[in-house]
């Protein structure tokens, strides 16, 4: 099959929420049916200066490299780390990396991409502000509008507890405070599915239910629906 055009699809949320393996069930089923897929991970395909914003969260915060095990836990610092000057700093960095996201997308579609998986997504620097602020909720509904919305915006959720088992980084506290944080924006912009905390076949699912009504919605036969793993 080729798409007239492609399929955006975006996967967000907390670290150890699953990403990856909803990423990887869905480039498998995509490519069964024929798809072309190209996956993008934000950090290193979109984010402006990564390196340097990279150096300066070690240097200046002091924050450990890698993304932790159980074995051998890091400490992160970086977005957990807040402060108005912080944020100020964050409002102008996400807002650039925000006029390059729909440079990238256009890229991948040239290149013959059926579906463009996104690894993370605008909405996980959004999720990063002050969400309560005024002003930063009519920031956020700005940088919406200027980067490509996803045919399906994806914010897995997770248990906390669950999720720092997986890749112990960040305090737990700090945990529910970005599950919160992912759940407010969810419903600020009104375009994000948020698949609950669920086991992994249940959210494998609905992953794939969602991937299969946008097929539909292109039109294609109902033969070539999927079977949820």
């Amino acid at each position: 099959m080729k798409l007239a055009r492609p399929i955006l699809i975006s996967f967000s949320g907390m670290d150890g929420a699953g990403k990856s393996t909803q990423i990887s069930n869905l480039i498998s089923v995509a490519e069964g049916h024929g798809l072309k897929v190209k996956v993008l991970t934000f950090w290193d395909n979109v984010v402006v200066l990564s390196r340097h914003r990279e150096g300066f969260v070690k240097t200046v915060f002091k924050s450990e490299s890698g993304i932790g095990s159980p074995e051998k836990p890091v400490n992160r610092r970086d977005k957990n780390v807040r402060g108005w000057h912080v944020n100020f700093l964050r409002h102008g960095l996400y807002g650039l990396d925000a006029l390059h996201l729909p440079k990238v997308i256009a890229q991948a579609r040239r290149e013959g991409a059926d579906v463009i998986i996104m690894d993370r997504y605008i909405h996980d620097e959004l999720a990063n502000l002050p969400l309560d602020n005024l002003l930063t909720k009519t920031y956020i509904r700005t940088i919406t509008k200027l980067v490509p919305q996803p045919d399906i915006a994806f914010v897995l959720d997770a248990e906390p507890e669950a999720a720092r088992a997986r890749k112990p980084e960040y305090p737990l506290d700090f945990l529910y405070k970005v599950r919160a944080a992912y759940l407010q924006l969810a419903n600020l912009l009104g375009t994000i599915t948020v698949i609950p905390a669920l086991t992994l076949p249940e959210a494998k699912q609905l992953v794939e239910l969602s991937f299969r009504r946008i097929l539909q919605k292109r039109g294609l036969p109902t033969g070539l629906g999927m079977r949820a793993a």
